[in-house]
């Protein structure tokens, strides 16, 4: 059985979803950031980062958020969480290197400034440039990515459930969404899947 790692209101909660979406026999274990579990030696065993998620592929461990969905998809092949066109595929990677390297570190700035810098100004101004680099990036995402109603049509790809566990932080990031309708009808269109429900209503989201 595959066991994850995650914590609520994280990234990981897109591996909880996809994992949900396909299916997969699974265990989800919390990590409780609150008393820094994250930073014990007995999670860094698991995850030498320290960070979430880890999936457990029976003595085998696996991290980073695309990596994870990715082996989610390949177990699961005739689901199509990953297209079989080759250039379909690259677009889809396209957004989730986009989303790992630029969004979720946008979001990271509020209150992970620490892992850049070290005076408490640096560190201010970091967090107070959040709410203008993630409407940036959430301009970018209607603008130029969503088609509708999910990123790239009516099929749902690992890149969706990326996507909008990253949409749940806007609020808190001060972006107002009300400007994006594409993003507003996607998070709709994802709320009403099975997988995602069920992980709002364990409140994991």
């Amino acid at each position: 059985m595959l066991k994850l790692y995650y914590a609520p209101g994280t990234i990981a909660t897109a591996s909880v979803m996809c994992l949900r979406e396909t299916g997969i026999d699974h265990e989800l274990v919390e990590v409780d950031f609150t008393q820094s579990v994250q930073m014990s030696p007995e999670y860094h065993r698991i995850n030498p980062k320290g960070r979430v998620p880890a999936l457990d592929l029976g003595g085998e461990i696996l991290t980073e958020t695309g990596a994870i969905l990715e082996y989610l998809a390949e177990l699961v092949p005739d689901q199509g969480l990953v297209p079989g066109d080759p250039l379909k595929a690259g677009r889809m990677r396209e957004v989730m290197f986009y989303l790992a390297s630029t969004m979720h570190v946008n979001h990271a700035h509020k209150r992970r400034g620490h892992r850049w810098a070290d005076k408490e100004d640096s560190l201010a101004d970091m967090s107070a440039k959040v709410p203008q680099t993630m409407t940036d990036s959430a301009r970018y995402m209607e603008e130029n990515i969503i088609v509708g109603p999910y990123l790239f049509g009516d099929v749902v790809t690992v890149a969706d459930f990326y996507f909008y566990a990253i949409c749940n932080w806007l609020e808190g990031d001060r972006v107002d969404v009300r400007q994006f309708p594409k993003i507003g009808a996607f998070r709709q269109a994802m709320r009403e899947r099975a997988s995602v429900a069920a992980t709002h209503d364990d409140n994991i989201l």
